[in-house]
């Protein structure tokens, strides 16, 4: 197979997305004639068919959505070698692309990174942070489009080397005429039997609440879905509900809104999170060192809350 050609893999990109030869040829400046012979070439050069002709337009056959998963991830490897380089003749001297779970992101995670940033040994060392899903970043990191991820360590991180990073506690957050309001921690369980926000269904939080109602032989009543913790919040604060979602991030705002956040007992509200890689050791030296400063903030705070370290994760094991 000959070498890939970014450009024809940009214009099929753009074909497959406006699906549309003349629209992708405005898109990109040229004209539909010369896509036309670029992607006859890329057919020919994979080996397959990957459009097919329809009256209005064009559409990726399934073989085209196979090269189009690629041809998108190394365009965006590409812009990310452009970006990396300008940043590295403007004085940057280490980059760092980072992709975190929206919980990470919403509690401690970007005061540590702005605290790693702060150091002087630092200052050449510049960090991107991209906010995901648990099975996204697992998704990223398999795929090799990005080499550092944070998620719950219970995704599926087999074949990834892992370090531990922070915690958070599940609570229920009510409202201050709530029936569970005055207590001081409650049961998942207890929950059950009454209206909840929630927040999309495939975020790790929601898919692990599913999986505990379900083995209590239960549904989940949800009033309402939104996307951030911030809503969910106000609902609380409207009594539509209640809402399942991190200590950490509820007892930020709950005061101002009046709320209770009334914390788990339950042995699986306790999350841990994990700093995940294909291999620490081939990380650029500023990722290794960015790792490192995580890892200790995490040991740091464990030491303070008194909570017992996770077991050191054994070394990944490739598949053969």
């Amino acid at each position: 197979m000959r070498d890939l050609d970014l450009t024809t893999l940009r214009l099929f990109v753009a074909v497959c997305e406006t699906r549309n030869m003349a629209r992708a040829g405005e898109q990109e400046h040229i004209v539909a004639s010369a896509i036309s012979k670029r992607l006859a070439q890329l057919e020919e050069t994979v080996g397959a068919t990957l459009l097919e002709r329809r009256r209005r337009g064009v559409i990726p056959t399934p073989a085209g959505e196979i090269v189009l998963g690629h041809a998108r991830a190394m365009l965006a490897a590409a812009d990310r070698v452009a970006r990396d380089m300008v940043d590295y003749g403007s004085g940057v001297r280490g980059q760092v692309r980072l992709l975190a779970t929206v919980s990470t992101m919403a509690e401690s995670l970007p005061d540590d990174i702005a605290a790693f940033m702060q150091r002087p040994e630092h200052r050449d060392v510049r960090v991107t942070i991209e906010e995901s899903l648990s099975s996204e970043v697992v998704r990223a990191l398999r795929d090799g489009t990005a080499p550092l991820g944070i998620c719950w360590d219970a995704a599926d991180l087999e074949g990834f080397q892992t370090r531990p990073y922070r915690s958070d506690h599940l609570a229920a957050v009510v409202y201050a005429g709530h029936p569970l309001a005055q207590a001081d921690t409650c049961l998942f369980e207890d929950t059950l039997d009454y209206d909840q926000i929630a927040m999309p269904a495939q975020t790790a939080v929601q898919i692990m609440l599913a999986r505990y109602a379900a083995i209590q032989g239960r549904r989940i009543a949800h009033r309402a879905v939104v996307s951030t913790f911030d809503a969910a919040l106000r609902c609380v604060r409207a009594q539509l509900g209640i809402v399942i979602i991190p200590a950490e991030i509820a007892t930020l705002i709950a005061t101002a809104f009046g709320l209770r956040v009334i914390p788990l007992r339950d042995d699986w509200a306790r999350r841990r999170f994990a700093i995940c890689c294909r291999d620490f050791s081939l990380l650029s030296p500023a990722a290794q060192l960015l790792v490192q400063f995580l890892e200790d903030a995490a040991a740091t705070e464990a030491a303070a809350a008194g909570i017992v370290p996770a077991p050191a994760p054994a070394p990944a094991r490739r598949k053969r």
